[in-house]
């Protein structure tokens, strides 16, 4: 039982992805999917656009926790170990990749433990999230960061600190903003921290990660530095929910009221009592505050889960995609009363 808004539906499109991580929309509306655990890249093309995946191609397999990717003029990016790579012209080329370019080579190793995600920012700059390698711990920069990288030159700078695991970011469609979602440590119980989300407003600014959870869940390993300034959370989501995507909604399909919103995929709880999470929300804002939080789509039936959301973005027809790294499937979000008017003008 999957539980959906009134308006809304939600189909099936693509299946049998392993575990299915970030997606990246090519300019053509090819989707791309990066895995954990399976080591591969996917494109998904629906060419004849009826909401249904047709085409399939293998970009690269056999790599190491290939769960970030971007795409950036005609280009898909690929965060593999230290490097990033390149693979330019992809959507003319999905049969045949080529090999790929190394376009960067000092990220940090151990990829297995410190999650990463990367999306290209409005200056053209390729901004990666780097998760602390631990539970909580004093990570060494760039553990616990976001940085920007430009891709022609590979110079870097350092754009946030203080941060456990970044799990996606965005741009407000309004002013530019960069937001990002970060987990919460584990063990601590049940109700606390909470999971943030988070506002860029000042580069370089620190975000609590290791000495304070949230707004004032204050950590007893670790004692704050006298001169540190910390950013406190802009919005403070239930403990374990487990923001995996975070999204500004840039398409038309959905009524007035969604656009530009932020929406917000729930992976899930994995240690707590009771189960929460495993839904897509949308975050209402107003004047730059998040004044409610809402479900758009539920996953939890009862106590099973009957998928774990990972990531979101807008398709070329105002629909969501969202990716589902529990059964490897990516489901396509639209707006019924939508598709009636198109369905209508099409007769």
């Amino acid at each position: 039982m999957i539980t959906v808004s009134k308006g809304f539906g939600l189909t099936l499109f693509a299946s049998d992805l392993g575990d299915a991580k970030q997606l990246a929309l090519g300019s053509n509306g090819t989707l791309f999917v990066g895995s954990y655990k399976a080591g591969e890249i996917t494109a998904l093309v629906d060419s004849d656009q009826d909401g249904r995946v047709d085409k399939r191609y293998i970009i690269a397999k056999g790599l190491d926790y290939p769960e970030a990717i971007a795409f950036n003029n005609g280009a898909l990016y690929v965060a593999v170990g230290e490097r990033i790579y390149r693979f330019a012209d992809i959507e003319s080329r999905l049969r045949r990749p080529g090999r790929a370019k190394e376009v960067y080579d000092r990220l940090p190793g151990n990829a297995k433990k410190s999650r990463r995600t990367m999306s290209f920012g409005p200056d053209g700059r390729l901004y990666v999230a780097i998760g602390s390698p631990c539970n909580v711990c004093e990570p060494e920069t760039p553990f616990g960061s976001i940085i920007a990288i430009d891709v022609n030159s590979g110079e870097s700078e350092l754009i946030v600190s203080g941060v456990r695991s970044v799990t996606s970011m965005d741009w407000s469609a309004k002013d530019s903003s960069l937001w990002f979602s970060d987990l919460g440590r584990n063990w601590m119980g049940d109700n606390i921290p909470p999971d943030e989300i988070n506002k860029v407003e000042v580069v370089g600014s620190h975000y609590g990660f290791p000495y304070v959870h949230g707004s004032s869940v204050i950590e007893p390993a670790y004692e704050q530095p006298k001169n540190l300034k910390i950013v406190p959370p802009k919005f403070e989501l239930p403990a374990h929910v487990a923001p995996m995507g975070l999204h500004f909604y840039r398409g038309k399909q959905f009524p007035q009221r969604y656009q530009n919103q932020m929406f917000v995929t729930e992976n899930g709880s994995w240690n707590r009592s009771s189960k929460v999470g495993y839904q897509v929300v949308m975050l209402e804002m107003k004047d730059d505050e998040v004044i409610k939080r809402r479900t758009v789509v539920s996953f939890l039936d009862g106590v099973f889960p009957v998928a774990r959301p990972h990531s979101i973005v807008t398709a070329p027809d105002g629909s969501l995609y969202i990716s589902d790294d529990l059964k490897g499937n990516v489901y396509r979000l639209y707006y019924k009363e939508q598709q009636k008017i198109k369905s209508q003008d099409n007769d």
